[in-house]
């Protein structure tokens, strides 16, 4: 499929993000989730068949412009969308953080998922599980996705009326994990979204002369992007929402490790060693699985190949 047009969104229960943010029970009702997951006992999705609802996505995902994106509607089964804005925490917590630093954030709010309570955080353990990185491997391509136990940036966002976020391009190294930063997930939490408040996501071009896309923040509604270092996005309007009215989301990001940690660390298997009190039996089995572990480790691949079949034949 090819990449979808300003405006559009799938698969679907909006006709485009530019009006009032109301979705007709019957639209709701018609489309199913983009995550089947089951709520019958915990948060339950088949690893198999998440990977491909991202792989079904895959073409839109990485051929969009201005750079590789989605935005998906209907995300979650309703009941998980309600359950996320159900436990918003909507006193002060502990943790929460809080930007009052203009075009860097204006009134909005961080709120870390360890502070929240035992149905959020099951709903963000549920993010950072294997069936959510299978589906987000099918999706944008990149394998051997991390999610961040940490949750450095992310968790619950809230911005209040006159809040922004300025265009920006996010970091892009965790200096805590050390891992390369590759995609983020937001998934909004508002109900009865006027246009008119404002509070759009934009995206940019990568050279800052164009906005190529805006997302209205509706409810149970997913952006999906690429982090690099020209993926410019951002709400720099303040919102027009009325006293009491927020902006809430998720966010989530994604990593993947550097192959120079096998410039660092040598890459070994498991080592093995007998006890001083085992039997003879079990120290030569030991002293042989470290044998083998440094002949392939230190022999030349053709030579460990001769080695290997001159053993063969010796045991028969």
């Amino acid at each position: 499929m090819n990449a979808l047009p300003l405006g559009q969104s799938i698969p679907g229960g909006v006709a485009g993000d530019r009006g009032v943010g109301k979705r007709s029970d019957a639209a709701s009702v018609a489309s199913a989730p983009v995550l089947p997951v089951d709520l019958r006992d915990g948060l339950a999705l088949d690893y198999a068949e998440a990977r491909a609802a991202g792989e079904a996505l895959a073409a839109d995902y990485c051929f969009a412009e201005p750079f590789p994106h989605i935005v998906l509607d209907h995300f979650l089964p309703d009941d998980v969308a309600q359950l996320a804005i159900d436990h918003f925490p909507r006193e002060s917590l502990r943790s929460d953080r809080v930007f009052e630093i203009g075009y860097a954030g204006q009134h909005k709010r961080q709120i870390l998922p360890a502070d929240c309570d035992a149905q959020a955080r099951a709903l963000f353990h549920f993010f950072n599980s294997q069936p959510m990185l299978a589906f987000l491997e099918g999706l944008t391509t990149i394998q051997g996705l991390i999610p961040d136990p940490y949750f450095l940036g992310g968790g619950y966002h809230e911005t209040a009326r006159g809040g922004k976020l300025g265009i920006h391009a996010d970091f892009r190294v965790n200096e805590q994990l050390h891992l390369h930063r590759r995609l983020n997930v937001i998934v909004y939490l508002n109900k009865e979204w006027d246009a008119s408040w404002g509070g759009a996501l934009e995206l940019w071009s990568r050279d800052m002369k164009e906005k190529c896309r805006e997302v209205l923040p509706l409810f149970n509604r997913c952006v999906i992007f690429n982090t690099d270092a020209t993926s410019f996005h951002g709400h720099p309007d303040p919102l027009m929402t009325p006293e009491g009215v927020c902006r809430r989301s998720i966010a989530l990001y994604y990593y993947t490790a550097s192959h120079e940690i096998y410039k660092e660390v040598p890459n070994n298997s498991t080592i093995y060693h007998a006890r001083p009190g085992d039997t003879g039996e079990t120290r030569r089995e030991a002293f042989q699985l470290r044998l083998d572990q440094h002949l392939r480790q230190w022999v030349p691949p053709a030579l460990q190949r001769y080695v290997f079949a001159l053993r063969r034949r010796l045991m028969r």
